[in-house]
Order: C-alpha cells, then sequence, then structure tokens
C-alpha cells in the first residue's frame, strides 16, 4: 500500500512542472470594475509572444493533423467579434487575450490531467484542436453564456503540437464584463465546466481538487495570532504575518493556488479599473519565476538563450473599461492595449506587433543634471489606436 502511495505521489509530482507554472487572478473595483490578470511561465524556451490582432469577419481553420503530420478537416467558421490578444510560437496560437465585447480568455497548462479525444471523420465539421479553442471562443462569443452553449457545439480532438511533440494539455479561465468566471477543462474526453468564483487558476491538478484543497488551509487569516504565556514567559508573534502561517511557499500548482486567493482576499480596497492594475501586478509578482529555480529536471534539453525569467509576460485586463494592461521579463514598465478604442470596422486583416520595440527595460535616469537624457515613460506606452495599418 505504502509503495502505491509512493508511485502515485512521484507521478503526481513529476506532472507538475515547474517550468509551466502560470497563475490567474481577478480583482474588483468598488466601481464596479473587474480585472482579470495573469503570469505566463515557461521555463524551457522563449515562446517568442507577440500581440495579435484579428479582425471581425475573419476566416478560420482549425489546425488538425494526424501522427504523420497530414492535415485532416476540421471546424471552419467566421469570427464575430474584433480580438486582441498576445499569441505564442510566432503563429496563430492565444495564450491571453480579450474580444471587443470585453470577453477574456486565458490558456493555462494542465499536464497529466487534459484528455481530449481521438480524430472521427464522422464529426470533423465540430472538431477543433486545443490550440484554437481560445481564438475560437474569443472570435464568436461575446458573454460566457455564450461560451457555456459553445463549448458543448465543438469537439476538441488530439493534434500534436510538433515543438512539445504532444497533444498541448490546456485548461481555460473565461471572464466577462458581467463578472461571470468559468474554468473550462476537457477531462476523459468530455467538456467539464466549473463555476470560478474565486476568480483564481493555476495548473495541475484539476480545478475542483483546488477547491477542495482549500479546506486544509481555513485556519489561515490576515489577522496576526495573539500573543500566548506559557508559565510566566509571555510570547509574542516574530514581526508581522503570523496569520499566514502554514502558507505554502513553493512554486507548485496546489501552493500557487492557495497563495493567488490567500492573497485576492487579502487585497486592498481598491477604486477603479486603473487602481485595481496596480493591486493586479502587485500581488502577481509573487508568482514570478526565475529561470534556475523552475528548471523541470537536469538533464531536460531546454533552451533559455535570451530569457531573462521563466515569467515571460503577465498582463492585466480590465475586461470592464477593455484595457489590456502588460509588462514583459524584458521591461517591466506597465504599457496598455486599449480595445476599446479600437475601431474594428477599419480593421481588415489580421496584424502582429512586437511585445517589446526594444528588449531592454526602459530606465529613467534621476541623476540631478541629467533627466532629460532619459526618455519619458509615457514615450513607451503602446497606442495602437494609432498604429494600426488599416
Amino acid at each position: 500500500m505504502l509503495t502505491l502511495a509512493l508511485a502515485f505521489l512521484f507521478c503526481f509530482i513529476n506532472l507538475m512542472p515547474v517550468a509551466y507554472a502560470c497563475t490567474g487572478i481577478t480583482l474588483t473595483a468598488e466601481d464596479g470594475a473587474i480585472v482579470y490578470g495573469r503570469t505566463i511561465e515557461w521555463g524551457a524556451f522563449d515562446l517568442e509572444s507577440r500581440i495579435l490582432i484579428l479582425p471581425r469577419g475573419h476566416e478560420f481553420t482549425t489546425e488538425l493533423s494526424d501522427d504523420e503530420n497530414v492535415h485532416l478537416p476540421g471546424i471552419e467558421w467566421t469570427g464575430k467579434y474584433g480580438v486582441v490578444a498576445i499569441d505564442a510560437l510566432n503563429r496563430l496560437l492565444v495564450g491571453d487575450g480579450m474580444n471587443e465585447e470585453g470577453l477574456a480568455v486565458g490558456v493555462f497548462y494542465l499536464p497529466g490531467f487534459a484528455e481530449y479525444i481521438d480524430y472521427d471523420p464522422t464529426i470533423a465539421e465540430k472538431s477543433i484542436g486545443p490550440s484554437d479553442v481560445a481564438h475560437y471562443l474569443l472570435s464568436t462569443c461575446a458573454t460566457v453564456d455564450d461560451v457555456r452553449e459553445a463549448i458543448n457545439q465543438i469537439e476538441v480532438v488530439n493534434v500534436i503540437e510538433p515543438i512539445i511533440e504532444m497533444p498541448p494539455p490546456f485548461h481555460w479561465m473565461v471572464s466577462d464584463p458581467s463578472g461571470e468566471q468559468i474554468v473550462i477543462e476537457w477531462l476523459q474526453g468530455k467538456p467539464k465546466i466549473f463555476d470560478a468564483e474565486l476568480g483564481v487558476i493555476t495548473n495541475s491538478p484539476t480545478y475542483d481538487w483546488h477547491i477542495t484543497n482549500l479546506r486544509n488551509y481555513v485556519n489561515i487569516s490576515p489577522v496576526a495570532l495573539p500573543d500566548r504565556e506559557l508559565g510566566s514567559i509571555d510570547f509574542s508573534p516574530l514581526g508581522v504575518g503570523s496569520g499566514m502561517i502554514g502558507l505554502p511557499g513553493d512554486f507548485t500548482p496546489p501552493s500557487r493556488f492557495i497563495r493567488a486567493v490567500a492573497f485576492t482576499q487579502t487585497a486592498r480596497e481598491t477604486t477603479d479599473g486603473l487602481e485595481t492594475m496596480y493591486e493586479v501586478f502587485r500581488i502577481l509578482d509573487n508568482f514570478n519565476l526565475p529561470l534556475i529555480a523552475s528548471e523541470e529536471s537536469d538533464d531536460k534539453d531546454i533552451d533559455t538563450s535570451g530569457m531573462r525569467s521563466s515569467t515571460l509576460w503577465t498582463t492585466a485586463q480590465d475586461i470592464t473599461n477593455k484595457v489590456i494592461y502588460y509588462h514583459t521579463q524584458n521591461n517591466r514598465q506597465v504599457r496598455k492595449i486599449d480595445v476599446g478604442s479600437l475601431d474594428f470596422e477599419t480593421i481588415n486583416e489580421m496584424q502582429t506587433f512586437p511585445l517589446d520595440i526594444v528588449k531592454e527595460q526602459n530606465i529613467e535616469d534621476r541623476t540631478p543634471g541629467k533627466e532629460s537624457a532619459s526618455p519619458q515613460p509615457k514615450a513607451m506606452l503602446l497606442d495602437f489606436k494609432l498604429k494600426i495599418e488599416n
């Protein structure tokens, strides 16, 4: 019995490589603005992410192929809504995005638990690859209710992602301006939708497991523990934060989920979406992963050349005011994309832009007498309303 337990534990740990350790949170401002934020960790190689603009009316075809890389027919659709997203691998593979209605979709890793069906030509017209689910939902749905309906009309099938040599094991967090949030997981070939009332997501195991695991931490509190008197000696907590004793601090998904809930439930009150953006980024700073600390194994064939962190980029999406804020491993200065100001009537083709104009930290020189030598921070804010070519 002990041997079986140890075997399960070994497998469980190896299904949660910290190199792929994304964390998502959500906060709400006093004025009702909802800000969903996330980190994206990928410690094996740079995902070469870009800003991606998808126009209304774009014609999509899912990318399906068999084990020998032979193309297979699948779902085709026409996008209803314009989309702004951050992609991966220099292609149409959305990691995080928002559409013109304020619907946000985030893609997270679920290794060892996500399971899709094998391709069946009799249902080709509703078959879609896991890498296409995010932009399918963003381009066709306006609300979480729309997403619930859309999920039941598709079949996610196994498609080998060449760079990882397996079907990508994803699950998705979906949010809309009404405040409704869900987590979608494909388990044993079937979709399962969880209400995400806490607005938090990490990685494996399944979402319902994380919710159950929270019961192990009901003692955690922002209030310091009281002094204790033992005999004639008075013992008081050492420093602040004693109410959080027992909060797990490692990089595994279960520990990050607990910390994310603890930090969001004790977040400071914020007045509006802009102020909430500050708090989302402050909390997500606790989940940044250094490169070496997040390696999956000593003998893993990885290429970290040109990388400064396993946390490649971090977003805060104000889905109420339709603004995406982000910073990257190269430049911690916050940049924004005002999705609500984009005129999707005049955007006619898919477009991409670099996340970083220059892959260097924008540093303002405050040395007396040298202030003018440094570019002003506002010069680095990306105004895509002006830069998009129609």
